[in-house]
């Protein structure tokens, strides 16, 4: 026999198997369980009648928050579904389920009324609870819509509640959203205070653009800055020029020395005066160039620099006229010193610098230096001014338009509530009721539901449990399949258990024998009570076809493993007692000796006296050695080819002397003319004596007590046998049959 069909993977899912297990092995439970829920069922629906009930619907199209209560706080928000969606309808929700709201309603309608059928009474506080309890609200699937539905056992009273409901909600939708405490005498006061404000704002964003000279502060300020930056230009220019004309008066002075020229003139007049002459003369050409350029640039004559100008060319021209009248000569001067401009050649040549005229110009540049500096200074001033008048003027402007918002968020909520005053009382504009309270009926649709919510839960907890307790809490070996899925031990057969289903065949003594076993033997009219004898009928007319097949299958292992010699040793063990290694041993051993073809050997190693042993008429006749000594087994006979020995005479000594003495044996066992020799060994402990001789064997047979044995104690004990490197298949004893065999589709667990 391979045992690799037994080591195969386990299934990825639950097979049906499992779940028709499951179902049959726990179905009291389960039947307990749904009996439970359908008497909850019952029991709700002989007691909870249907109520009556009215529904309605209401449309929030959109929701107009208004809050501020003075000029300074934050202005009305337009919230729309389309952004907020569910948030906006539970926020409505909510204030549609509150209690302030039930208790509104209660106060409108009466509680005397509301608590007529609800027990009486007419105490407001259990008014409001009926009401509040009574009324469901939900929004309609993606929509903007909610839906009010109201209970209560009076058919006459549910759609005035309702209608009631809608009523007081919507000014309740008023009161949170809309500005606290704001009347429409109030809003139109506030509405007029803020016009005031800003006119008076406006005033004084006037004077103070006035008193700073401008009209529009952004062009004022370009202005300032277009002319400073060509003040800057010229004086830079007029720098230039200075530096120029006094190299060049230098130069024409270095020159008229080196000519031998005298500087004094033979006009009859003295030589300053010549020279002041000649100053006046190319002065006033000066300024006169320098008006005309002005003229050109587009300078008023309003301008400073305009007037300056034309002060100094008069002056000079004063000043030449006066010295002409004092030495006429000089006008013959004037006239020689233009002469040359007159005799140029070309019409685009210059005037030759002359010593007269580079020291005209080194002596007017200085002033006109002095001058533009003095204007980059007042414009500098004035633009400090304007920077000055400029915060003024923003903090104006910041007030005028906080003031403008303020009053057009007052204006809409004016507005607004001039709209909700025609609309009427209780009603808005951006709520409408798209279905009345609809007349009073029962949903028995619902009600049904729920009955068979509270049957289905039984049956549901029932099945839950069942699986619970199957997959995570109860982790004993149940099935054959779970040496393959969850142990990976070599599995053998599967023995059913005598005294549960339908296997009551034993009678009372039997049973009685069964359960005795560990007791003291009692000879009662010549036979042993408490023993049970090996050929006993009824256990081969109960278990017999499984012996036969567990006796088949071992045979068939030893011949897959081409195991040919004789005697072989098959132990027998279980991880704890009671599991049915006696019983099992003494049937395997009767069904090999059944053959005929050789004997059999029946080694009891326990060490209890009495345990488990197997009983020749209830006295054991004699032990291991005369067993093997052919003149002295016949007192082990006990049946025709099966013979009974114990190995437990000296119990207290047993575990340190028989590891050693039964190795001493072995040669003598191996060397016996028996075809098998089955031991019934203790249960597999770290202390047992069964790891200790298990490697003797040619098989061990680890008997499973089905239901009983947890899954991990029999990998410690299957642990524990490997490492004395035994050959352990497994036997699953006492098993129950749950599910019918039309359902069943594991051959191992045919029982």
């Amino acid at each position: 026999m391979s045992t690799n069909r037994n080591l195969e993977p386990p299934p990825p899912l639950i097979a049906p198997g499992d779940i028709y297990f499951v179902l049959f092995r726990h179905k009291k439970k389960i039947l307990i369980l749904t009996a439970i829920g359908l008497a909850g069922a019952l029991l709700y629906y002989f007691t909870k009648q249907p109520m009556y009930q009215s529904d309605a619907e209401l449309l929030v199209r959109y929701v107009s928050d208004s809050r501020p209560v003075s000029p300074s706080d934050s202005n009305s928000r337009v919230t729309s579904l389309i952004d907020q969606g569910q948030n906006v309808l539970s926020s409505e929700m909510e204030i549609l389920g509150s209690f302030d709201l039930a208790e509104q309603v209660a106060t409108n309608i009466g509680p005397d009324k509301i608590l007529a059928k609800e027990g009486g009474g007419s105490d407001y506080g259990n008014a409001a609870m009926v009401v509040r309890s009574g009324l469901r609200v939900e929004s309609k699937g993606s929509s903007c819509v909610i839906g009010l539905t109201f209970r209560h056992p009076d058919a006459e009273l549910v759609r005035p509640v309702l209608g009631e409901i809608i009523t007081d909600y919507l000014d309740f939708h008023v009161r949170v959203h809309q500005a606290i405490g704001m009347s429409d005498d109030s809003l139109s006061d506030e509405t007029s205070k803020l016009r005031l404000e800003i006119r008076q704002t406006e005033d004084e964003l006037r004077i103070a653009k006035t008193n700073a000279g401008i009209i529009s502060l952004t062009d004022a300020q370009k202005s300032y800055q277009d002319l400073a930056s060509k003040i800057h230009t010229e004086l830079l220019e007029a720098r230039a020029s200075l530096a120029e004309h006094q190299t060049g008066l230098q130069e024409l002075a270095l020159a008229a020395a080196s000519r031998g020229e005298s500087t004094n003139s033979s006009l009859g007049a003295p030589a300053d005066k010549v020279a002041s002459y000649k100053n006046l003369c190319a002065r006033i050409k000066y300024l006169e160039r320098r008006q005309n350029d002005y003229i050109q640039e587009g300078f008023t004559d309003e301008n400073t620099l305009v007037q300056d100008t034309r002060q100094e060319f008069e002056a000079a021209t004063k000043a030449k006229a006066d010295l002409e009248n004092q030495y006429p000569t000089l006008a013959d001067l004037d006239t020689s010193f233009a002469a040359p401009n007159a005799n140029s050649s070309g019409a685009g040549s210059t005037l030759e610098p002359t010593e007269s005229t580079e020291s005209v110009a080194v002596e007017a540049l200085p002033r006109r230096i002095k001058e533009l500096q003095a204007q980059m200074n007042e414009i500098q001033l004035d633009a400090a001014r304007l920077d000055e008048a400029e915060a003024k003027i923003n903090d104006l402007e910041r007030k005028k338009n906080l003031q403008e918002q303020n009053y057009n968020t007052f204006v809409s909520m004016l507005e607004q509530a001039r709209i909700d005053e025609a609309l009427g009382p209780g009603r808005v504009s951006n709520i409408q009721i798209i279905e009345q309270p609809s007349p009073p009926y029962k949903d028995y649709k619902r009600f049904y539901r729920a009955v068979g919510l509270l049957a289905g839960a039984g049956l549901f907890l029932g099945l839950a449990w069942a699986f619970l307790i199957e997959f995570y809490l109860d982790r004993s070996v149940k099935r054959p399949v779970d040496f393959k899925t969850k142990l990976r031990i070599p599995f053998f057969l599967s023995i059913p258990d005598l005294n549960h289903g339908g296997n009551h065949r034993l009678g009372e003594p039997e049973q009685a024998q069964l359960a005795a076993r560990g007791a003291k033997v009692a000879v009662v009219n010549g036979a042993a009570a408490g023993a049970l004898e090996v050929a006993s009928p009824r256990i081969n007319l109960a278990l017999h076809s499984h012996y036969d097949a567990l006796r088949d299958r071992l045979v068939g292992y030893f011949e897959s493993i081409n195991l040919t010699r004789k005697p072989k040793l098959v132990a027998m063990t279980s991880t704890r007692k009671g599991a049915g290694v006696s019983t099992i041993a003494a049937g395997l051993a009767a069904s090999l000796s059944e053959t005929g073809d050789g004997r059999v050997l029946l080694v009891d190693m326990n060490l209890e006296n009495g345990a488990a042993q197997q009983f020749f008429r209830g006295q054991p006749e004699c032990q291991l050695d005369d067993a093997l000594a052919s003149d002295k087994r016949n007192h082990a006979l006990v049946q025709e080819n099966l013979y009974v020995v114990s190995e437990g005479s000296n119990a207290d000594k047993l575990p340190r002397i028989l590891p050693k003495r039964f190795a001493s044996l072995v040669p003598k066992l191996r060397a016996s003319d028996y075809d098998y020799i089955i031991f019934d060994m203790p249960p597999v402990t770290q202390t047992s004596v069964t790891t200790r001789l298990a490697g003797f064997m040619d098989t061990v047979m680890l008997i499973v007590e089905s239901e009983k044995t947890d899954r991990d104690v029999v990998k410690q004990a299957h642990e524990l046998l490997q490492q004395s490197k035994a050959n352990v298949t497994a036997v699953l004893n006492k098993t129950r049959r749950y599910v019918p065999a039309r359902l069943q589709h594991d051959i191992d667990a045919d029982v």
